[in-house]
């Protein structure tokens, strides 16, 4: 097909990483003679908009999206797919402009079902029973010249009272090392230095193969031209000693831990469904500090589960205050239907769930600034970002403090030493190179 008529395509992703690697993959399925990707500011042809549904915020930002572009381009063939998608598709196939609603899995086959780009009068639906939803379907992300996020494992079995990420992607599974060591060969032939493993409960992987997550980190450092392997999230019982011990004799795995703690009180964890007690995390951060002293350590957290008391939340408070975190993730309890937490009693009230985040993500605030502080005069390696902004270049050390310096082009996308020096009123570090 002549270049004139190819059908300008963009792409529109709400969530997790692992959705930024699967939108990256699905825009790989059009082929180029017929399509030709634009950004998603622009007018297009066709939106591709991958959905998240982890919270009724989520969804509300997913149905605004939608509508957003649907205003942008009223003649656009809108697709929608990913966690919403699969979760509820008639909800979005009734909101006047969607043309086609894709499954978990019916989104990888996009292509198929790209035969008639015609407006419709009501969306056609293609979503896969859930309990079909059992396949891996891999991917990866290309689009940064820095970093790749790549997807090593999917679903979740552990059915967490509040979620709904099992219904909406199923039982874990994963696809087996070599498959994903051939893929970070390819990822590096693009130049690029660093990948993040992301998946749903990465921690888990293995469940396909018989293997184990420190079997395919073990090899995944065996990559020629990827220089750091950034661990997205992982749960507390499955960070391992034998992982943090490979993460702190290998370079190449950054000293930067995201691991999910949700409550400080085990009275709450239990309500959650939570696979353990506050004192394995606290454990877990001990031993990460005594082996990996500079890592930085996130967490998220959730406020407002129902039967959450005030002395619960003060000994949340109190938990997290006491640790050396870096920074959290804060989360208000958000009614998901079809979830075992919509069903308990001792509900929160919404001003009050809102006052417990603000202590929260003040006390995140906090930590954050005394990490900078800790980290001051230390040396780093920072993988520079290619974009500039406001005459600078910034990029991330490996134990996740986000640095800024003067625009230089030869920093573009490579790693350097630097010294930091000090806080920026952004909260960016500066810094000094050293090399």
């Amino acid at each position: 097909m002549n270049e004139h008529y190819r059908k300008k395509v963009a792409f529109h992703t709400l969530g997790c990483k692992l959705n930024f690697a699967e939108t990256s993959t699905i825009s790989r399925s059009f082929p180029e003679d017929k399509f030709e990707r634009v950004p998603n500011t622009k007018i297009a042809d066709i939106y591709v908009i991958n959905t998240c549904s982890v919270t009724d915020v989520a969804d509300r930002k997913c149905r605004q999206a939608i509508r957003k572009f649907i205003h942008l381009s009223p003649d656009a063939f809108i697709i929608v797919v990913g966690c919403y998608a699969q979760l509820k598709p008639q909800e979005i196939s009734v909101i006047p402009g969607v043309d086609l609603v894709l499954g978990i899995n019916e989104k990888f086959d996009i292509a198929t079902y790209l035969d008639n780009f015609g407006k419709k009068a009501r969306a056609e639906v293609h979503s896969c029973d859930l309990t079909s939803a059992d396949m891996f379907n891999g991917s990866f992300s290309v689009g940064d010249r820095t970093r790749s996020f790549l997807k090593v494992q999917d679903g979740c079995d552990y059915g967490c009272a509040y979620c709904t990420i099992p219904m909406a992607r199923g039982k874990s599974k994963n696809p087996d090392i070599g498959m994903l060591t051939i893929e970070a060969e390819t990822i590096a032939r693009k130049g690029i230095k660093e990948i993040v493993l992301t998946g749903v409960n990465i921690g888990d992987f293995g469940k396909s193969t018989g293997d184990i997550f420190y079997d395919l980190l073990s090899e995944l450092i065996k990559v020629e031209g990827i220089y750091r392997y950034r661990i997205s999230s992982i749960e507390p019982n499955l960070l391992t000693n034998d992982l943090i011990r490979l993460s702190a004799e290998s370079s190449k795995i950054l000293p930067h831990f995201h691991i999910p703690l949700q409550s400080g009180s085990n009275k709450i964890l239990g309500l959650m469904k939570r696979r353990y007690k506050r004192e394995v995390f606290s454990d877990r951060i001990s031993v990460i500090k005594e082996l990996i002293p500079t890592a930085g350590i996130g967490a998220d957290v959730i406020v407002g589960f129902p039967g959450e008391s005030a002395e619960d939340f003060t000994e949340t408070f109190d938990f997290i205050n006491s640790l050396p975190i870096s920074y959290l993730h804060v989360f208000t309890f958000s009614e998901r239907p079809g979830t075992v937490a919509s069903t308990l009693p001792g509900k929160v009230t919404f001003e009050e769930k809102e006052s417990r985040s603000k202590k929260l993500i003040s006390l995140s605030k906090q930590k954050h600034q005394t990490f900078l502080a800790q980290n001051t005069g230390c040396n780093a390696s920072v993988l520079f970002e290619p974009a500039k902004s406001a005459g600078m270049i910034s990029g991330y050390t490996g134990n996740y403090i986000r640095v800024e310096h003067p625009w230089q082009s030869a920093l573009s996308g490579e790693i350097k030493k630097v010294r930091l020096t000090g806080i920026s009123v952004n909260g960016k570090m500066k810094i000094e190179l050293i090399d």
